[in-house]
Order: structure tokens, then C-alpha cells, then sequence
């Protein structure tokens, strides 16, 4: 992909959950009269979204009100195997809900870094987390291909449907080895490929800003994993996801093409000899 098209993409999608941001904010809805551009400011609507994703009303009634916002394909942290006292990074952490989450399983030993490339909503993040009394969470502004992270000090990496909306996949894992300790772990929910998208999907930037479009093969992200250097590498697709990514654009029949999947793998130990080392 050319640096203008994947420019194009990132802008898009910066403009896209900058809307989702300030819908969220002021209860507006941005036009989509299913979803609201991928929120909606009815908490039983959310709730009722991320129940389906496999939270828990007892982690939606833990988080700050406005965290939750109805966003995502599944929910990392039930693979992540979270412990006191680690180091956890989340990609694209939108208002913050994964990371709320994920605090509370590394207690105030541990330090929870959200990283989301759209201002508003690290703003809004750090909001919440303020309200909610989160000092060991901290929201940086960055891309997901040049994580603002330093080497070797994270133990999870969590994601929940923000990786398939990067224009260059293989930067990002990349970028997740790097920064993942020895040992350290990827727990990602996200859209992959169950077949080659048609042209008329793959191009366009609305259902690429919906998560669908910049979904890529399971073997792709098989491949780029293992050429980065992880090892364990396990995508297990989801066929139930279906059910919820038809809503995601009602006739498009997206549903054929793409589904969630949890996608886990380890950074080994000593010298990997992959491209990433």
C-alpha cells in the first residue's frame, strides 16, 4: 500500500472515532440510526452491545460512566490472564473501558498504558480516568505503528477491534514485539478475514473506519506474526460474531467475509531471528 492511500485511511479513521468521541460526549447521534457511528449514548443500548461481546454487567458497572462505549468484537482481557503487578499496554484504547478493566486486575502494584491516535479521545479517557481514581492508568496520544512505549517493559498487550483499522499490520506487531518483555504476551480481540474481501468492500473507507474492510486473512496475520519473531501463535475465529457484524452494515453482507477472532502469541525468549528482533 502507497503512504498517500494509508495516509487517507489513518485520517479517515481519526475522523471517524473523533465523531464517535464527541457523540459520545454530548449524547448525539452522527446519522447511522442502527449504531450512532459505532456508539450510542443509551447505556442499555451499550450494555446490551458489550454483554453480547462478553463482558459482564458487574465490569460495566465497575468502569466510569462514558468508558464503555459500545465499541469493539470481543473482549481481550478473558485471554489475557491479567496478573498483580504487571505492565499492560492497550492499543487503541478509545475511552478507556478495556483499560479500566484491566487495572483492576493488576492492582495499584501494576501500571495500565491506553495509547489511541484520535485527541479527543485521550481526552476523554483521561477524564475518565480521573473521575474514576485510576493513578496507575495513563492514556499516551500516538499510532499504533510507532508506539509511544519504551523497549523490553510490557507483559500484556490487550486490543479490542483497532488493529484491522492499521494500513501497515506488520508495523504494529512489530511494534508490539519490541516493547513486549521476554515472555510477555499478546491478548487481541479483533476482525480477520475468513475469505478474500471483494474490491467493492475492500476499498471502502466507510467499512474500513467500521472495522470490516482492513480485515486481513488469519494465514496473513499467521505469517506476519511468525516473521516477527512470536511463537504460541493462536487465532481462533469466532463464527458467532456473525451475528452482531451484520448489524455493523445492515445488506452488505460483510458478515460473509469477515468475523472476530482472539488472536494470542508469545514473545520467546533470546534471540527469535525474525525481522523484529
Amino acid at each position: 500500500m502507497n503512504q498517500k492511500k494509508a495516509d487517507d485511511i489513518r485520517q479517515n479513521v481519526r475522523a471517524s472515532y473523533s465523531q464517535v468521541a464527541e457523540a459520545s460526549n454530548s449524547g448525539d447521534c452522527c446519522g447511522e440510526t442502527s449504531s450512532c457511528c459505532g456508539v450510542s449514548s443509551d447505556d442499555a443500548i451499550n450494555t446490551l452491545v458489550s454483554t453480547r461481546l462478553g463482558y459482564s454487567e458487574d465490569d460495566l458497572a465497575s468502569v466510569p460512566k462514558g468508558a464503555d462505549m459500545g465499541l469493539g468484537c470481543g473482549n481481550p482481557r478473558a485471554i489475557a490472564s491479567i496478573k498483580l503487578g504487571e505492565t499492560i499496554v492497550d492499543l487503541g484504547s478509545g475511552g478507556g473501558f478495556d483499560c479500566f478493566l484491566a487495572a483492576a486486575e493488576t492492582g495499584e502494584q501494576g501500571r495500565v498504558i491506553g495509547v489511541d491516535m484520535t485527541p479527543t479521545m485521550i481526552s476523554k479517557a483521561r477524564d475518565n480516568a480521573d473521575r474514576g481514581k485510576y493513578n496507575h492508568v495513563e492514556f499516551r496520544l500516538g499510532e499504533i505503528e510507532n508506539l509511544p512505549v519504551a523497549n523490553d517493559i510490557v507483559d500484556v498487550i490487550i486490543s479490542n477491534c483497532v488493529i484491522n483499522l492499521s494500513p501497515n499490520k506488520a508495523r504494529v506487531f512489530e511494534e508490539t514485539f519490541r516493547v513486549l518483555k521476554t515472555g510477555g504476551r499478546l491478548a487481541i480481540s479483533d476482525v480477520v478475514a475468513s475469505t478474500e474481501l471483494p474490491d467493492e468492500i475492500r476499498e471502502d473507507l466507510q467499512l474500513y473506519s467500521g472495522c470490516m474492510a482492513g480485515a486481513s486473512l488469519i494465514s496473513e496475520l499467521e505469517t506476519i506474526l511468525a516473521n516477527c519473531g512470536f511463537t504460541d501463535i493462536k487465532i481462533s475465529p469466532k463464527d458467532a460474531s456473525k451475528e452482531f457484524i451484520k448489524d455493523w452494515a445492515p445488506g452488505r453482507g460483510v458478515e460473509d467475509y469477515v468475523l472476530s477472532a482472539s488472536i494470542e502469541a508469545v514473545k520467546p525468549g533470546g534471540c527469535c531471528g525474525g525481522a523484529c528482533c
